[in-house]
């Protein structure tokens, strides 16, 4: 995959391009980032780059697909560019694309659900020798904070000492969970969230996603695709119609009996036995709540339509608007942002904070 098919992270593409074109990219990196964010595509897109037998120079950022920020804030087009990509046609490009190239290597946890040390002594091994039929050998550590303390131990002397012709990419949705003497050996790179326009625009054009369907998933997407594709079009169809009866019911200003029930139907489903599930499954509901409270505020300022994530939803939502407008729309949207932070960050029960929202909305 090249750079050019990658959505987001303009700034890291651009930064990572420069160092390929100049072969000064450092041999140990840290793909560090949310879950679903493309931190996996971008490894392969670099070994890629690296390995192309006809790789282009000096892309146009006009090319390179998704909006870009600088860090200044704005949006020029010409902040960042891709000095170097691979081609996407030649031979070495179809076989990373396909997992067949023998000078790429993808570590992935085992079956038990942890990466062994077995499997980097065999990566470790082949980093030694030079290139089979490419410029670099390219190892990367999928989902890298399950490496057990004794595999990751077993790669400390090649990071620190690492073979001329090769280069090591730990991909990581929580990389505080590797040891400090891995960490310290390599540099970090910090992948943000995508914007719902960036995931939106995914969805349809890799997953298939309607329109509608796509800037829905994506308003609740937290900045990941994965965690699109992990949840389902299903579950979150059913996440959105909860969360809608629940702001229907609480829109008549019901007594506490009516409010209870709510919270209930936001729980609905909730084993007991599985706390992380229900956690799941609560903040999905959550998310959609979110959603549909956006979108009410999308038309109550009457700002631009086009932008409502909730599209087919609109004639509920307008009726909706007429019971929260004024401060309540900005108090509930408020007070959704707060339970997900306790839901997600602080591990609170579920029923504890669904009891606690429908009071607030």
């Amino acid at each position: 995959m090249p750079f050019s098919e990658i959505t987001g992270h303009r700034a890291l593409l651009s930064l990572i391009s420069h160092a390929v074109a100049r072969e000064s990219l450092p041999p140990s990196l840290i793909f560090a980032g949310p879950d679903g964010v493309g931190k996996r595509h971008v490894a392969l897109a670099v070994a890629a780059a690296l390995n192309c037998q006809a790789p282009l120079q000096s892309t146009s950022e006009t090319e390179i697909a998704g909006p870009i920020q600088t860090k200044r804030g704005s949006s020029r087009l010409e902040d960042f560019t891709i000095e170097a990509d691979s081609c996407a046609q030649c031979n070495a490009c179809r076989r990373i694309a396909r997992g067949v190239h023998a000078d790429v290597i993808m570590i992935e946890p085992s079956d038990n659900g942890n990466i062994v040390i077995d499997q980097i002594r065999g990566a470790v091994e082949s980093a030694t020798y030079r290139p089979f039929e490419g410029h670099r050998r390219v190892v990367i550590i999928d989902e890298a904070d399950l490496l057990l303390v004794e595999a990751q131990n077993a790669l400390l002397k090649t990071l620190e000492e690492p073979p001329p012709a090769s280069v090591f990419f730990l991909v990581s949705s929580r990389p505080d969970m590797l040891i400090p003497t891995v960490r310290s050996r390599c540099q970090r790179l910090r992948f943000g969230r995508l914007s719902e326009a960036e995931v939106s625009a995914l969805l349809m054009k890799v997953h298939g996603y309607t329109e509608l369907d796509a800037h829905a998933a994506a308003a609740t997407a937290g900045g990941s695709v994965g965690k699109v594709l992990k949840e389902g079009s299903a579950d979150f169809s059913m996440a959105r119609d909860v969360a809608r009866r629940v702001l229907q019911t609480v829109s008549e200003s019901p007594g506490a009996r009516q409010r209870l029930t709510s919270a209930k139907e936001l729980t609905k489903g909730s084993t007991g036995s599985r706390p992380a599930a229900d956690r799941e499954n609560l903040a999905l509901r959550l998310r959609a709540l979110g959603s549909l409270l956006r979108d009410l505020q999308v038309l109550l300022t009457g700002a631009d339509e086009k932008i409502l994530a909730n599209a087919d939803l609109k004639q509920g939502l307008v009726v909706l608007g007429k019971a929260f407008n004024g401060d309540r729309i900005g108090n509930a949207f408020s007070a959704v942002d707060r339970a997900l932070e306790a839901l997600v960050e602080r591990n609170a029960s579920p029923k504890i904070v669904a009891d606690w929202l429908v009071y607030q909305l």
